[in-house]
């Protein structure tokens, strides 16, 4: 399936033998396919550091937010390094020292791959697939990205250790800057070497990093050795809000201006080599190394411009484009219109396409209630050739987050991840101060492939999956509890704003309520909304489809009315009214 869809996608020579070679190589992993935003802190209304990520995959991803506890580790020691199975359960073990990860009855923990050096100390964060936020107020996006090189892991045939979910978590553990993260987590790459995800989406990866006073995009794919990496990284413009929605961005580099850009030195000879660049010639980053859009064309493309046009729209970015790997049609970052809110990152999150030319929720396709949802996969696919628009919110998200740092308040208080579980279209963003002593049990478990009550994972996707029975009714329900719970947690992050630092338990207690009570509404909502819109009533009365889907549908077509006689006509005159007895000249 994956070397059909790169051929049918038009990716020429080069990319359907990269891809080869990756499906080759690299079988085990989810596939994943995420939006990131970071939005830096002269661009934002109260000047924090906000960076979103949806973690986008197939229904089989680990959904669990863990804390990872700052340590101390004994000199000479060393961190083992394990495959990233994205998979639910991420991780089986004892050496990463996370209760949730500890092997159960039947489970065997992971056997590393590698090891490095250990530091004398780690600091503590959050971590769902990727490290979210440390206690430094270091956060990182994910997307996956497609690029020219491919690599076999360590232990399947190659020797590379390092992916972008372990590169993550070390950064995490050791960086007390964004600039820091960046350049470790480029030299850990260049001297372990990276792997990539290597299902259809790519090889390559990208991170938004960022701190409590700026913000970057790195850049990361394997060398063409197989053993080492090619990265770069350019920091955000203040005042400017970027995107990557899995693929590169970085266009021109100049590693003479390190204030701006940071990189490996090995790019240059390498893309000479293969004949992609020569001295003296634009060095264009993304042009040379990435392998364009993957799934279609406007899989990338249409995201960017989505959020361009909600973030700036006097600007009136272009909706299409030819090649976006070479025509550019997108700055790497913008100025918005208006200074951003942690709401409008939210709302960019949840974004459906909604009002646009491209709207999920309009259409034949969107059923006649609207749903922006497109399933995926099965034997229609492989008997119709098409794609779908790529909205930013989907169905198929674990989950999704915006880190918020906040440089004026203590870094355990002002460190803060608004967490979604599942699709963000109809999730509720839950806050947790990275100073917080341990998270709700409810976002901790969730095993995709069981439901469980317990979970906030469960309890989103329940409703989320039950609202397609009549989503343009059921998502303004959904859309009035989730804004009412926001509402609610940005009140109470101010309050516990001016109590966290001195009294972590009293923080700890009050966020934990606050998500619990979110979780119990959650699967009470689950409820009403069955209630309410069961059997295709409205409060139990009879509401069916709309007129424009009936046509569409040929309901006109269908069977015809029976001939009339007299009480027939009677009947339908009278259909609806209390007094049906006919009067006597019709009865015989």
């Amino acid at each position: 399936r994956n070397i059909a869809m790169a051929t049918r996608e038009g990716g020429g020579a080069r990319r359907a033998c990269m891809i080869i070679l990756v499906v080759c190589c690299i079988g085990t992993q989810v596939v994943t396919a995420c939006t990131t935003v970071l939005a830096t802190p002269g661009s934002t209304v109260d000047g924090s550091t906000l960076n979103s990520h949806s973690n986008d995959g197939e229904g089989t991803v680990d959904p669990r937010l863990v804390k990872v506890s700052a340590a101390d580790h004994e000199p000479n020691s060393f961190r083992e390094i394990f495959f990233a199975y994205e998979e639910y359960p991420r991780y089986i073990g004892y050496s990463r020292n996370v209760s949730e990860y500890f092997p159960t009855k039947g489970e065997t923990p992971f056997a590393a791959i590698g090891r490095i050096p250990q530091v004398p100390h780690t600091l503590a964060y959050f971590e769902e697939t990727y490290g979210v936020i440390n206690e430094k107020q270091v956060s990182i996006a994910e997307s996956t990205c497609s690029g020219v090189f491919g690599a076999k892991p360590a232990g399947q045939g190659g020797q590379a250790i390092m992916s972008v979910d372990t590169l993550s978590q070390i950064a995490m553990e050791r960086a007390s800057t964004a600039r820091e993260a960046v350049q470790m987590m480029g030299d850990l790459a260049v001297k372990y070497g990276f792997y990539g995800a290597g299902s259809f989406e790519g090889t390559a990866e990208s991170l938004l990093v960022g701190d409590p006073n700026e913000g970057w995009v790195f850049h990361v794919l394997p060398d063409d050795t197989g053993t080492s990496a090619i990265w770069v990284a350019q920091k955000v413009p203040e005042g400017h809000v970027t995107i990557v929605a899995n693929m590169f961005i970085i266009r021109e580099i100049n590693l003479a201006d390190k204030e701006n850009f940071l990189g490996s030195t090995n790019m240059f000879p390498i893309a000479q080599k293969k004949g992609w660049w020569t001295p003296g010639s634009k060095f264009d980053f993304t042009a040379i190394f990435s392998d364009g859009e993957y799934a279609h064309k406007f899989y990338t493309g249409r995201r960017i411009w989505r959020a361009y046009d909600i973030l700036a729209p006097s600007r009136k970015f272009p909706s299409t484009y030819d090649d976006i790997r070479y025509s550019s049609p997108y700055p790497f970052s913008i100025a918005p219109d208006r200074k951003v809110e942690l709401a409008t990152i939210m709302a960019i999150m949840k974004d459906s396409l909604e009002g646009t030319p491209f709207d999920m929720t309009a259409g034949l396709a969107a059923g006649p209630f609207g749903t922006p949802d497109r399933w995926i996969g099965g034997d229609g696919e492989a008997k119709v050739a098409g794609n779908w628009e790529r909205p930013i919110a989907l169905f198929r998200t674990s989950d999704s987050y915006i880190a918020q740092s906040r440089k004026w308040l203590p870094p355990q208080v002002g460190g803060v991840v608004w967490f979604g579980p599942h699709g963000a279209h109809a999730t509720v963003y839950v806050p947790f101060a990275i100073g917080m002593q341990g998270l709700p049990t409810a976002y901790k478990i969730g095993n995709p492939s069981k439901l469980d009550r317990r979970s906030a994972y469960w309890a989103h996707r329940y409703v989320e999956n039950l609202a397609n029975l009549r989503w343009s009714d059921m998502i303004a329900d959904i859309r009035a509890q989730s804004s009412k719970w926001e509402n609610v947690s940005i009140n109470l992050v101010g309050q516990v704003d001016k109590i966290g630092e001195k009294d972590p338990k009293k923080m700890t207690e009050l966020y934990v309520a606050n998500a619990n009570r979110i979780v119990k509404s959650w699967w009470k909502l689950a409820d009403d909304l069955m209630e309410k819109y069961a059997d295709g009533n409205i409060y139990g009365k009879p509401v069916g489809y709309p007129a424009w889907w009936l046509k569409a549908v040929g309901y006109p077509n269908g069977p015809p009315p029976v001939p009339s006689t007299a009480m027939q006509v009677f009947n339908r005159r009278w259909r609806g009214k209390k007094e049906l007895k006919s009067p006597e000249y019709l009865v015989s």
